[in-house]
């Protein structure tokens, strides 16, 4: 079997959607070593299709195990190097130093004229899959989906609010937030808020202007593993366009998605899926209003056959 050494190298939701670019490379009959951040770990195993994890962060160099380790079961040098990091030249450079016997990535000038052609407006799971199948490896856009991870919620069926994020300017209000959580609160269901540990302060602020408990509150006291499990049991997912509106989507968690700066072009949820709402009115996320948020949860539940 090949081995294929491929490179995502940022957050959860970047892994996310290339779930079926790394399922289309398996159907290849490829085994896949995946260069992602460890604390990514945990989904990449959830993903059935990844052999090994090599630890990896954006823009540091690649230590190759064949290479490095007399004890390694990896082959010397990777038999492809797989780029669904950018379009080049630098995350190029990095898998080319590991000496791969073939690179399989995007065309990027005179020093890599071989591939497909970069698109800025293409989907993000689409631009993957495209990818390879300029290579002659199939993949299907819409396989995106992930098995409910082992475990049980720490909350079943909530309403899971995301107030956080790793991109500041892709956040909504904080007191858009917590009026959504008081409204959907107010009508009997069980609202939990998520983020991690650098995210608390956010989460306890919208429970405070929500006029909920500290204990709904659950960012900073979930494993990953634990969040996917959240996610795959929840009522509804209220998020900015981060990470977990992409665990939304994998676990077919009815959604509303409000983004910005971004239009939903790249990273939006499937148009065919209309459990999974996105909102944009424009570059700011400010621009989109609770009214707008609540309808598009409406819609979301009733698309998913669940009530409001």
């Amino acid at each position: 079997m090949s081995t294929a050494l491929v490179l995502r190298t940022r957050g959860m939701g970047d892994l996310l959607t290339a779930v079926p670019a790394l399922r289309g490379l398996r159907r290849y009959g490829m085994r896949i070593v995946l260069a992602t951040p460890p604390e990514l770990s945990e989904l990449a195993a959830l993903t059935g299709v990844v052999d090994r994890l090599l630890p990896a962060r954006e823009g540091e160099p690649l230590v190759w195990p064949g290479l490095t380790s007399r004890d390694s079961d990896l082959p010397f040098f990777p038999d492809v190097a797989v780029n669904l990091d950018g379009s080049g030249p630098e995350s190029h450079r990095m898998l080319k130093e590991v000496r791969p016997r073939r690179l399989w990535a995007y065309a990027c000038g005179e020093e890599f004229p071989r591939g497909p052609t970069w698109d800025d407006d293409e989907h993000e799971v689409t631009r993957w899959c495209r990818l390879l199948e300029w290579y002659g490896v199939n993949a299907d856009p819409a396989d995106l989906a992930l098995p409910t991870p082992l475990g049980t919620s720490p909350a079943p069926g909530a309403v899971v609010i995301h107030p956080g994020g790793r991109a500041k300017d892709r956040r909504w209000p904080i007191e858009r937030f917590a009026e959504v959580a008081r409204v959907i609160a107010g009508e009997g269901l069980q609202v939990v808020i998520t983020g991690d540990l650098s995210e608390r302060p956010t989460a306890l602020m919208v429970a405070t202007r929500a006029v909920l408990p500290p204990n709904v509150v659950l960012a900073g006291r979930t494993t990953l593993r634990e969040l996917c499990a959240l996610i795959a049991g929840a009522r509804l997912v209220v998020s900015s366009d981060t990470g977990v509106a992409h665990l939304a989507t994998a676990y077919g968690a009815p959604s509303v998605v409000v983004f910005g700066p971004e239009s939903p072009v790249r990273w939006g949820p499937p148009r065919d899926r209309p459990r999974h709402q996105a909102v944009w009115n424009g570059p700011d996320p400010a621009d989109v209003h609770v009214d707008d948020v609540l309808k598009a949860a409406a819609q979301a539940l009733r698309a998913a056959g669940r009530a409001a």
